[in-house]
């Protein structure tokens, strides 16, 4: 349906979803962003729990990012960015389907963040210290190369990182495949991140680290009011 070779499929319609495809479009890539339900999605005029715009008053200025099924998004892109959120991301992979995502790079940017008792949010209990969203997506489709990266900081300074101190800052990195790192390592420096602050902590095991770093996150962006911070590793 699709025929370029510079696509990618974004998962999710969030913030963090429209922030990266704004960003891929500006790279010059062919952008397909995956809902459960495209009429549906484009039809709803409520804000999102942070206030932000309506989608369709996102997609409106943005009409170059293809609005499709998450099946569709998977199936027609080699490179697939999970922007779902945490507590939905398995559903939605499973939606895209397994056959759509075997072989493919699957940038993990989510995290298992569970609201059901209300601000702040916790991690969910199945998802933390002896595992992670991370992992249980790997688990749950062995054939995927899942990449985690990206996960702990505010999506403006993801596809931004000059945004604060030059740039000097890190960003987390972990998967089980080599190669697909690489790849990733590449998306990222492209979006700003130099590479002497890209920092590979290894194995997909290593997600169950950064995902545990929300709370606190969640702790600093609740006192100071801003989410432009990030960790910056000091030796």
């Amino acid at each position: 349906m699709y025929k370029t070779m510079k696509r990618i499929a974004i998962l999710g319609t969030g913030s963090v979803g429209q922030t990266l495809a704004s960003k891929f479009v500006a790279l010059g890539y062919d952008v397909l962003l995956g809902t459960r339900n495209v009429a549906g999605k484009l039809s709803d005029s409520a804000k999102d729990n942070y206030g932000n715009p309506p989608f369709k008053e996102w997609h409106a200025a943005n009409k170059t990012v293809k609005l499709v099924t998450f099946r569709e998004a998977a199936s027609s892109a080699e490179i697939i960015v999970n922007a779902t959120k945490g507590a939905d991301s398995l559903e939605a992979l499973k939606m895209a389907d397994a056959k759509s995502l075997k072989g493919k790079i699957l940038i993990d940017v989510a995290n298992p963040l569970d609201f059901s008792k209300g601000m702040p949010p916790i991690l969910s209990p199945e998802l933390v210290n002896s595992n992670s969203l991370g992992e249980e997506i790997q688990k749950s489709f062995p054939d995927v190369k899942v990449v985690k990266t990206l996960n702990t900081m505010w999506c403006g300074l993801m596809v931004n990182p000059a945004m604060i101190n030059g740039g000097d800052h890190n960003v987390f990195i972990c998967g089980n495949d080599d190669d697909a790192k690489s790849i990733v390592r590449d998306i990222l420096k492209s979006f700003g991140w130099k590479d002497g602050n890209i920092l590979d902590l290894g194995g997909i095991t290593s997600a169950r680290g950064t995902e545990m770093y929300l709370p606190l996150w969640l702790s600093i962006f609740r006192a100071s009011g801003n989410g432009a911070f990030n960790i910056k590793i000091v030796r």
